[in-house]
């Protein structure tokens, strides 16, 4: 049966001019069907860059909001509007603006998995790729309010010695990760390094061998020497892994709950093949946002890629 959706999506996509762009963390069949799949940061860079008409954002809502924003001319469509982020959600626009208002002269700078209203409170945007060195391009004395993820900022600020004020948002698939579990693999797997996202609580990122963004961690998972791996984020990345070193073990890491072996996002795994076809047929659900609040949070978007190109990350 996915063969044909497959299929279809392909005459679809080809006769509308559309792209379809997925986070790392969608199914694998999503991941094989799209014409580029990367981290946040890589996806808000190719949709600026492409010449589709048509934008298929295979991810979750901020993610097609980010595309909409630096492509106001496109048509971006999100197969499952249902798809929000547990971190988006734990920081509303208007509790946000209350913090940022009582702290006028701090520097305002969000991660990407935020609402276009957040962003639209924002100086720079930011992703787990970029975010160290985004906060250490500013000035030493500079005064930073850090959203809304608490462990990617506590980590920031234990690198930096920054002063920077955190709000108290998580990821409910970071913020699940069993530490005990994860200590239990080791001793099957005393071989196996443990490769952690930042969005993790500081015990599992004390024992990991790597820490990075997705797109680090898998580089890292492609270079390094070892032939096993204990991976706490998202266990999508685990596709292209695999792909990318077909002989190396991937092992997701466990969370809480001990009926499960691996931790997904309820949210990116509502894109099914199905959804994508019927938003190419139908060209909907789109996404649409007041003009106002676009150019609002582009600037904190462009003032991101301004920093990344200047530091040569991009």
């Amino acid at each position: 049966m996915n063969n044909i959706w497959i299929k279809k999506i392909k005459e679809l996509k080809k006769g509308k001019n559309a792209i379809i762009l997925a986070h790392y963390y969608q199914e694998s069949e999503i991941q094989d069907i799209a014409d580029f799949v990367g981290d946040s940061l890589a996806l808000a860079q190719k949709a600026m860059d492409t010449k589709a008409d048509i934008i298929v954002l295979a991810g979750v809502h901020f993610m097609a909001e980010t595309a909409k924003i630096l492509n106001p001319a496109k048509k971006v469509l999100l197969p499952a509007p249902d798809a929000g982020c547990s971190l988006a959600d734990s920081c509303p626009a208007d509790a946000f603006e209350d913090f940022v208002m009582a702290h006028p002269e701090y520097t305002v700078v969000s991660y990407v998995n935020t609402t276009a209203a957040v962003k639209a409170l924002t100086d720079i945007v930011c992703t787990s790729s970029n975010a160290l060195q985004i906060i250490e391009s500013l000035p030493k004395d500079e005064k930073i309010i850090f959203a809304p993820d608490r462990n990617l900022g506590d980590y920031i600020k234990r690198l930096t010695n920054r002063e920077m004020l955190i709000w108290n948002g998580a990821c409910h698939v970071h913020e699940a990760f069993s530490l005990e579990r994860i200590l239990e693999l080791k001793k099957q797997h005393p071989e196996a390094k443990i490769l952690a996202h930042p969005e993790c609580p500081k015990p599992v990122l004390i024992v990991a061998d790597h820490i990075g963004s997705t797109a680090a961690l898998l580089k890292f998972s492609q270079t390094d020497t070892a032939q096993t791996y204990i991976v706490a984020t998202e266990s999508g990345i685990l596709h292209q892994m695999q792909k990318a070193s077909p002989a190396k073990t991937f092992i997701p890491a466990p969370p809480n709950d001990s009926t499960c072996a691996c931790n997904d996002c309820r949210y990116m795994k509502l894109v099914t093949l199905q959804k994508i076809y019927d938003c190419l047929e139908n060209e909907s659900p789109e996404i649409i946002l007041d003009k106002d609040l676009c150019a609002k949070a582009e600037k904190s978007i462009l003032r991101m890629m301004e920093i990344s190109k200047k530091l040569k990350l991009i």
